[in-house]
């Protein structure tokens, strides 16, 4: 049998492990291949091509080749576009890539999710604040959506009866979306939620959820946060511990 050999294939580095003295594993992010991983030949070696490119946040286009379950990478060219995040904004693509590394299967190709999230780096790489918040909520809510994980907000999850517009509603890990009860602290409006539903089914979901992420972060963070939580089985992504302990020592 022939060893499938693929070319100029859009990918991000997600992680990369030692493993030997002049090689790496990479958990890489492609386009048509979904989540993959690739063994990186001399990578480490200071003569190596791969060396200067193979870093996280940057748009490749990669060869690869075999049939096993880590496959050969056999080329790595980086397409520009954007500088190497740094500060807030590198942690925050690195929670990016915990995400995808935790809740995507390998071998799962999610292409719209791809673009989503190479619109997502370049804003991470480019904005700081406000903005920084509202990509990183959007991301959230477009994984949580392609993968299946995202209830319908335009309804109540247990009833399917339809949001009432004035009324306050929490997203709940085990339960979906329902009524707040007497704590509405971070419960968003029938209103909100049937907006948000609308941006993430519209023909620009990134543009069209970034928008209506814009009034309502505040509200948002800690319900998808308990809910990316639960799914990925911790109470704390490595990520999000890291830059508390950041801030504590700041």
């Amino acid at each position: 049998m022939a060893t499938k050999r693929i070319s100029d294939e859009p990918a991000y580095v997600l992680h990369r492990y030692d493993w030997s003295e002049s090689s790496l594993i990479l958990e890489v992010f492609t386009r048509h291949h979904g989540r993959i991983a690739l063994v990186a030949k001399g990578a480490k070696r200071p003569s190596s091509s791969f060396r200067p490119v193979l870093l996280p946040l940057q748009p490749l286009h990669v060869g690869f080749g075999g049939d096993a379950e880590v496959r050969t990478l056999k080329s790595a060219e980086w397409q520009g576009g954007h500088v190497m995040p740094t500060g807030d904004a590198l942690l925050s693509g690195y929670y990016l890539n915990e995400l995808l590394m935790r809740l995507l299967a390998r071998d799962d190709p999610h292409e719209a999710l791809f673009d989503a999230y190479a619109g997502v780096v370049q804003l991470v790489a480019s904005r700081h604040g406000e903005v920084l918040q509202a990509a990183l909520r959007t991301f959230e809510l477009l994984l949580l959506r392609e993968i299946g994980l995202l209830p319908s907000l335009d309804a109540q999850t247990a009833s399917l009866q339809p949001l009432e517009a004035a009324a306050r509603y929490a997203l709940v890990p085990e339960g979906g979306l329902r009524e707040a009860g007497a704590d509405t602290r971070h419960a968003l409006s029938g209103a909100q939620w049937v907006a948000l539903q609308r941006s993430l089914e519209d023909g620009a979901p990134l543009t069209a959820t970034l928008r209506a992420c814009a009034g309502m972060m505040n509200e948002l963070k800690p319900q998808l946060r308990a809910l990316l939580h639960y799914h990925c089985g911790v109470s704390t992504l490595r990520t999000r511990q890291m830059m508390m302990d950041l801030q504590n020592l700041s």
